[in-house]
């Protein structure tokens, strides 16, 4: 450890060596004749601990020279001086520029503790300026709101960021409690939580939520008490830390998860759904020709197919939630498709709500997902429905809008979708959040906060724009403006593709599928169009087929098979017999990764479309 320094101030040269063999083994001796000159040397060394000096000197007398000292360093002052001095003693000692005297001549051992007790004086001096840097540095810029309390819960030192929580300001708040202070249930709590960790004596910590539901503020408190020389706990410091983003984070984790969970097994489900209605509108669909003198008969036939494909369509509802591919644009009459939302709303919606539709006619076809945009009209149904837990109107409109000066949209013709509730309204401060990815203000379990988010996505994707107003109390207003189709005369219907005719030409045909049924039926409609088709119940045995030399002219195959997949099987096929097309079916396209050369149907499908495609591939091939 380095010795303290101690600077020595006499105009007497002998004076001043005896100072200096006094002290020189315990300190570091700086020693001045002149009082200017140990001024000087006071600036020069801000290390300085104690100033020894004589009150008569010429120039400058002691008590003015260690008055000057004090107001620029700190070193603690002793002042030398004889009998005649006192009163000059008396008044520095008044004016706080000494903290003693040692009259001439001096006795050593009490000139050494006088010296060592401004020493050490000194030493803790500095040492609690250092703490108290340190506290307020600590306090003045941690991103913590920090508060010191006594045991009574009274402020007595704290930072800016800990006032602001409570709505005051630093000198506000000492000397008051935290209830005094706010006053608000929150400020009751924060107390009651202090007594309890002073009366346990021990650190703890908690998480509280304060704020309006769906717009939290999440803290982590820490609360430590701390004792004093009896052991008894005397004050209580607190670290309270904002974990709204991390809360927020971990809640986003969680439903990433739940939804990726979700969506896997939406996906396996529709895979099966959509292989059971291909076998049954496959099926009913054959049966068809040969009740046409069955009228009974066929409607009953009808009635069947109907439903499946009202199942068909719920299973592509099932899969939109799943989806990881890019959307599909096409052109999209919002009308028509609203009009065929009809049992949707009844179903989903329940007996409460009245859903009323104002569609303009003749609006512009709209460029989008038709799959995305009927279930972005869900979402904000089923919205507004969750805002009016009593009941009440929701009603959907439609229009054509000009929008030219929108500096998020491209000046031009926009189909606009609104759809308006008569709930609870919206606050401001939840408003700006609400089309944040699982952002949500219902109860855990309840709600995923990715319905707005994907309706905000639908529109930004399609180069739409979504539009929100609502007011508290008065309801909510939802618009969805998407870019017009070009090409697409006003009122007209998207009209299906022809029919493909029967094979033109003769061709052996491979169906590949573990299913059963599934495979009986597409092999069954390809026997109707003309073609000679075998069967096959998994990939190996597709392969060995062909290897025998049939002669295949083209394989379909089911994408999802055990052991050897579709796109394996192609794979395959490729290798060992080239130009043979593969056509592959599935009902779930995205169960594995297809290649983006490798043409692709989704099941269910008609029996027209399957015509249609083969047709395309044989004639390719050919």
């Amino acid at each position: 450890m380095s010795k303290g320094t101690i600077l020595a101030v006499d105009d007497e040269p002998d004076i001043l060596i005896a100072l200096e063999d006094l002290f020189e083994d315990e300190y570091r001796v700086l020693t001045s004749s002149k009082p200017e000159e140990a001024l000087e040397l006071l600036r020069a060394e801000p290390d300085i601990a104690v100033v020894v000096s004589d009150q008569r000197m010429p120039g400058m007398t002691g008590d003015a020279l260690l008055a000057e000292a004090r107001s620029f360093h700190e070193a603690q002052a002793i002042l030398l001086t004889g009998y005649a001095d006192i009163s000059a003693v008396i008044a520095a000692l008044n004016r706080g520029g000494i903290i003693g005297y040692v009259a001439k001549p001096w006795d050593p051992t009490l000139l050494r503790a006088t010296v060592r007790n401004a020493y050490e004086r000194h030493r803790l001096g500095r040492d609690l300026a250092t703490e108290r840097a340190l506290l307020h540095g600590l306090l003045d810029h941690a991103e913590e709101a920090i508060s010191f309390k006594d045991a009574s819960g009274r402020f007595v030192r704290l930072n800016a960021r800990k006032a602001a929580l409570i709505g005051s300001d630093v000198a506000s708040c000492l000397g008051r409690t935290e209830d005094e202070i706010a006053g608000t249930p929150e400020s009751r709590e924060a107390q009651a939580a202090d007594g309890r960790a002073i009366g346990l004596g021990h650190a703890g910590s908690t998480v509280i939520a304060s704020g309006a539901i769906g717009a939290e503020r999440w803290s982590h408190v820490i609360r430590v008490p701390i004792r004093g020389v009896t052991d008894e706990v005397t004050h209580l410091a607190t670290i309270e830390r904002d974990v709204t983003e991390q809360k927020s984070l971990e809640a986003r984790l969680r439903q990433s998860d739940k939804m990726q969970a979700l969506g896997t097994l939406a996906g396996g489900i529709a895979h099966d759904f959509n292989n059971l209605l291909t076998a049954i509108l496959g099926s009913l669909e054959l049966v068809g020709p040969k009740i046409a003198d069955q009228p009974r008969v066929k409607r009953l036939v009808d009635n069947a197919t109907g439903a499946a494909q009202r199942g068909s369509a719920l299973t592509k509802r099932l899969l939109s939630f799943s989806r990881s591919n890019d959307a599909h644009a096409r052109p999209v009459d919002p009308n028509a498709l609203i009009e065929g939302m009809s049992a949707l709303f009844g179903s989903s919606l329940g007996s409460l709500v009245r859903v009323v539709r104002d569609l303009e006619p003749g609006i512009p076809f709209a460029l989008v997902d038709p799959d995305q945009l009927e279930l972005a009209v869900l979402n904000l149904c089923i919205n507004a429905r969750d805002a009016m837990p009593e009941g009440g109107t929701i009603t959907i409109s439609t229009r054509r809008a000009e929008i030219q000066d929108d500096p998020d949209l491209k000046p031009g013709t926009y189909a606009v979708v609104t759809v308006a509730d008569e709930g609870t309204g919206i606050p401001p401060e939840i408003l700006e959040r609400v089309c944040e990815p699982f952002f949500t203000t219902k109860a855990v379990g309840q709600g995923t906060g990715l319905g707005l988010a994907m309706v905000f996505g639908l529109a930004q994707q399609a180069g739409g724009r979504l539009r929100i107003t609502s007011e508290v109390g008065q309801g909510t207003r939802i618009d969805l403006a998407l870019p017009r189709a070009e090409g697409v005369t006003e009122g007209a219907s998207v009209q299906a593709a022809p029919a493909a005719p029967p094979a033109a030409i003769p061709a052996r045909i491979l169906v590949v599928d573990d299913d059963e049924e599934v495979r009986h039926v597409t092999a069954s409609f390809l026997n109707d169009f003309g073609y000679d088709e075998t069967e096959a119940s998994d990939g190996r045995s597709a392969l060995a087929l062909m290897e025998q030399g049939h002669g295949f002219d083209l394989v379909v195959a089911d994408l999802a098979m055990p052991g050897m997949t579709g796109v394996e099987l192609a794979a395959a096929i490729r290798q060992r017999f080239s130009g043979v097309p593969v056509l592959l079916l599935t009902g779930h396209a995205e169960a594995v990764q297809i290649p983006e050369d490798l043409p692709v149907m989704t099941k269910p499908f008609a029996s027209a479309e399957l015509a249609a495609r083969i047709s395309q591939l044989l004639a390719g091939a050919a």
